[in-house]
């Protein structure tokens, strides 16, 4: 018998028995992209007597992977897709240095070396954990808190070690730079599924603006304006809720004297020495109007800034900064520098606040004061309309409304009194004793029945009626109650005016 001459199609994938008995499925699914070496599929059988039927069942089912196109393309690690993330990742030099210190801290030690396509919740669940038991990592071992690396003296600043929490507002950053790797890994197929689809985060903690005081506030000005040039950006920063980046980056030509009004239209950032102006946070310009004293408060500093300048025979450039340390104001001041100068001046005050606070001030203020939330948002340059205004001051806004309700209500006039059933009985009655009594005093009312005469019996009543007569009873009770009759001999009630008082 002749043999076909078509060629034996070769099996894909291999079935190994390891020495345990287990069978090994490995199917291969191409190259690495970031190592370029062979990266397969493997599945582990345990033995059994029905091993070889499952382990086939396996290759067949990651065989149906690699067809569709469903399976990770590579070994990487948490570590290597982070290393790529990071490069790729567009956000200012600051939010990136923020975000590398996360993944340095707290990122790469506990997971860095898991492969991206070992991830799934109950993986996720645990790492959030570990960062909500201790922020240091540590072995739950005892140790000493050294104040510093090098050889010393241990002082009282040489602690023992106590575990404090990672905080919900951190664990939900490192969440959402995980969310962002892993949203680029499956973009690459480096994995076939999204493991932070199943992740648990912490929930968003509530916004707790905590501005200073109104006598805080006084007590920082006057500290502050012995020096006027540092009292005048303190003065700008309550009454115009700028961030500190804004107000350094602010120049002349953004300020209209004439009109009051402020543009805000970049900020300067700071990443340790390095300064660079860019855009404000919500990448928007917005005017602020001024008050007729920050107007006063910002021509005296022009005009202070000006005279400083001319003295060492310099000219105020329109374009100069309204903020600096340099006479001709043509450098802009540090943000770092200006929140460490704040720091000392409210520790010498012994008040517990910082720099940004003053922004949580001016807008309290403003709602305190019955501006609208779309205006104190546009002041702040808070994006969305101004709901992230009305969820950070939820509580001024509340209480901003109860103040509202309560000026509404000094302006309307007195509700009329609530009219009860008994007076209503007398022109609406809908029970039968109130029919009854609302006709004798329809009789009363025309005269006939007379003052000092007696009612009819309470037989009578009830008979003329055609009712019973405990009616009659509770009718010549509301008589009473209107004031037409009071008892008279006999127990029979007599009427008393035809022209009640009631």
């Amino acid at each position: 018998m002749a043999r076909s001459s078509r060629p034996r199609k070769r099996q894909r994938g291999s079935i190994d028995v390891l020495p345990s008995g287990a069978l090994r499925v490995r199917v291969f699914a191409g190259r690495d992209p970031l190592t370029g070496r062979r990266h397969s599929l493997t599945e582990i059988i345990d033995p059994g007597p029905r091993a070889a039927d499952l382990a086939e069942r396996a290759r067949t089912r990651l065989l149906n992977q690699v067809d569709e196109r469903r399976n990770p393309k590579t070994n990487a690690t948490l570590d290597q897709l982070l290393d790529k993330h990071l490069d790729l990742i567009d956000v200012e030099g600051t939010t990136l240095r923020t975000y590398r210190g996360y993944v340095d801290t707290h990122i790469r030690p506990l997971v860095g070396s898991i492969k991206v396509g070992a991830f799934d919740a109950d993986l996720l669940d645990s790492f959030y954990a570990e960062l909500r038991r201790c922020r240091a990592h540590c072995d739950r071992r005892r140790y000493v808190e050294h104040r510093t690396s090098r050889e010393h003296e241990c002082d009282d600043r040489c602690r023992r070690h106590v575990c404090k929490p990672l905080g919900d507002a951190t664990i939900r950053q490192i969440h959402f730079i995980l969310s962002g790797a892993f949203k680029r890994a499956l973009r690459w197929r480096w994995v076939s599924v999204n493991p932070m689809t199943q992740a648990q985060p912490p929930a968003a903690p509530k916004p707790n603006p905590r501005p200073p005081s109104a006598t805080e506030a006084a007590a920082i000005l006057n500290e502050a304006w012995k020096d006027p040039d540092w009292g005048t950006l303190v003065w700008l920063a309550m009454t115009t809720g700028a961030r500190r980046g804004e107000l350094c980056a602010l120049r002349w030509r953004h300020v209209n004297l004439d009109n009051g009004v402020l543009e805000i239209s970049s900020s300067v950032a700071q990443d340790s020495s390095r300064t660079w102006e860019k855009a404000t946070k919500t990448h928007q310009q917005r005017r602020i109007a001024l008050d007729p004293d920050t107007v006063t408060v910002l021509q005296e500093h022009k005009l202070r800034r000006s005279s400083e300048a001319k003295t060492l025979g310099l000219d105020l450039a329109e374009d100069a900064y309204v903020f600096s340390l340099d006479p001709g104001n043509r450098t802009h001041l540090l943000p770092d520098s200006v929140s460490q100068r704040y720091g000392k001046l409210v520790a010498r005050l012994d008040i517990d606040t910082h720099l940004h606070n003053l922004r949580h001030y001016s807008a309290t203020e403003l709602i305190a004061a019955g501006v609208d939330v779309r205006t104190v948002a546009g002041r702040l340059g808070h994006g969305g309309g101004g709901t992230t205004t009305l969820r950070v001051y939820s509580a001024w806004v509340s209480e901003s409304d109860q103040r509202a309700s309560h000026s509404l209500f000094a302006r309307l006039p007195a509700r009329p009194e609530p009219t009860t059933r008994t007076e209503l009985a007398k022109t609406q009655p809908q029970a039968p004793y109130e029919k009854v009594a609302a006709s004798l005093r329809a009789d009363i009312l025309d005269g006939a029945l007379k003052p000092g005469e007696p009612l009819p019996t309470l037989t009578e009543i009830a008979s003329s009626a055609g009712v019973s007569v405990g009616t009659a009873h509770r009718a010549t009770t509301l008589l009473r109650d209107w004031g037409l009759v009071e008892p008279g001999t006999a127990r029979r009630p007599a009427v008393v005016s035809s022209n009640p008082k009631s």
